[in-house]
C-alpha cells in the first residue's frame, strides 16, 4: 500500500496493492493493521454506498458539524468521479483551500477525508459506485454543506451544469455557511 500525503494537514490518497491475473484483480479495500502502520488509526462504524447513474451528477459539498464530524474514507467499485475535498477549519493556513482527486475503478485509489473538511464528488462516466466508510453515523441536525459554485473557492469541476438534489442547490457559501470547526495546531 502507498500513501501519499496532501498538502491539505491530514488528508491522504492511498494507493492499496492490485494482485491482478486473466481471471481480474484481488485487492485488500481495508485493512486496520496496515492502516494503523500509516497513522490511520480512526475506527470505521458504517459503510455507505452512493449510486449515480448519469455522468455529470455532484453530491457535495458536505460536512457534519463538529461534534458528529465524520472522517470518510472514500473508493470507487464501478466508473470514475472528480472528488474535491475543502478545509473548512477556521484559523487553518489552508482554509477554503480545496483538492481535487480522479478515483476510479482502474486507479482503485481511495481518500481519506478527514474531520474539518467539507467533502463532494461529480461523476465523470455513467453508473458510478462509491462506497465510503465513516467513523460516525449521519447527523441530520448536524448536516451542513456548502455551495459546489462557490465563486471565493474557485473550484474548478470538469462539469458546468451538474445535475443536483434539491438539497445541494441550496447550500451557502463558505463564509455563510454554519460552521464550528477550528484549526488546532498538532
Amino acid at each position: 500500500m502507498k500513501v501519499i500525503e496532501s498538502r491539505l494537514s491530514g488528508v491522504k490518497l492511498i494507493e492499496p496493492k492490485s494482485f491482478g491475473d486473466h481471471r481480474g484483480f484481488f485487492m485488500e479495500s481495508y485493512n486496520e493493521k496496515l492502516f494503523n502502520e500509516f497513522n490511520i488509526n480512526e475506527v470505521f462504524i458504517q459503510d455507505n454506498h452512493s449510486l449515480s447513474k448519469e455522468a455529470g451528477v455532484l453530491r457535495g459539498l458536505h460536512y457534519q458539524l463538529e461534534s458528529k464530524a465524520q472522517t470518510k474514507l472514500i473508493r470507487v467499485v464501478t466508473g470514475a468521479i472528480y472528488d474535491v475535498i475543502v478545509d473548512v477549519r477556521k484559523g487553518s493556513p489552508t482554509y477554503g483551500e480545496w483538492e481535487g482527486y480522479i478515483l476510479s475503478e482502474h486507479n482503485k485509489r481511495q481518500l481519506l477525508v478527514p474531520k474539518g473538511f467539507a467533502h463532494g464528488f461529480c461523476t465523470i462516466t455513467e453508473n458510478v459506485n462509491v462506497l465510503y466508510k465513516v467513523d460516525e453515523l449521519y447527523s441530520p441536525e448536524h448536516d451542513r454543506g456548502i455551495a459546489w459554485d462557490d465563486d471565493d473557492l474557485r473550484i474548478d469541476w470538469p462539469i458546468r451544469n451538474p445535475i443536483l438534489s434539491e438539497k445541494d442547490m441550496k447550500h451557502p457559501k463558505l463564509k455563510d455557511a454554519d460552521n464550528n470547526f477550528i484549526w488546532e495546531r498538532k
